[in-house]
């Protein structure tokens, strides 16, 4: 399967809730999507829907796709914390997902189209794999040439601010402090209903 690219309104509707940020669109209709709309007939979900519903959450939120999505919560499972949080904690450490929460881009899909074009560097050397993961200590940069790019500008005018995350605008580089723990993560991903899907 390859990346979804259609209407993000349409997926923040199918799951309720807008999950690739601030959605004008969405506010004006929360139901579902589909010919019925808000008065389409819809019986309880079993326990496997709602697991699947909730992975497939994870993975839009994050843009990442079911072999890598796979791999991690693999690698997720070898650890020795809680399997869910690490998978979260693993998502968060992505260098794409990083650069959208230092504010470089206004959304996931900008900074990895960012790492993409080679505008994003790591400890000063150029970095073009979106899901590169960053370790504590890590610098993460916009490359000299990049820095009066308007969309990064205005971004980072716009940025919010994470405990773990430490951004010098004078340089616009931001230092990845820490792993975050997931009461830091502001998403809202039921991270042990993925683990029950997985699991079984």
């Amino acid at each position: 399967m390859a990346r979804y690219t259609g209407p993000k309104t349409k997926i923040a509707r199918k799951f309720g809730q807008p999950i690739f940020g601030d959605d004008k669109s969405f506010e004006k209709k929360k139901y579902p999507p589909g010919q019925h709309g808000p008065n389409r007939r819809r019986g309880k979900k079993s326990e496997y829907a709602i697991q699947l519903a909730e992975k497939q959450k994870a993975k839009f939120t994050y843009g990442i796709l079911e072999r890598q999505f796979s791999n991690m919560f693999k690698e997720a499972a070898k650890s020795k914390g809680i399997t869910g949080e690490v998978l979260l904690q693993l998502c968060e450490s992505r260098l794409d997902n990083v650069v959208y929460r230092l504010g470089v881009s206004p959304t996931r899909a900008g900074a990895r189209q960012l790492v993409s074009h080679k505008h994003i560097t790591v400890n000063g050397e150029i970095v073009n794999i979106p899901s590169y993961r960053l370790k504590p200590g890590d610098v993460v940069g916009v490359r000299q040439k990049s820095k009066t790019l308007s969309v990064i500008e205005d971004s980072i005018k716009e940025r919010k601010e994470y405990e773990w995350l430490l951004w010098n605008d004078e340089v616009k580089e931001g230092t990845f402090q820490t792993v975050p723990e997931r009461i830091q993560i502001p998403e809202d991903i039921k991270e042990q209903l993925i683990v029950e899907l997985y699991s079984k």
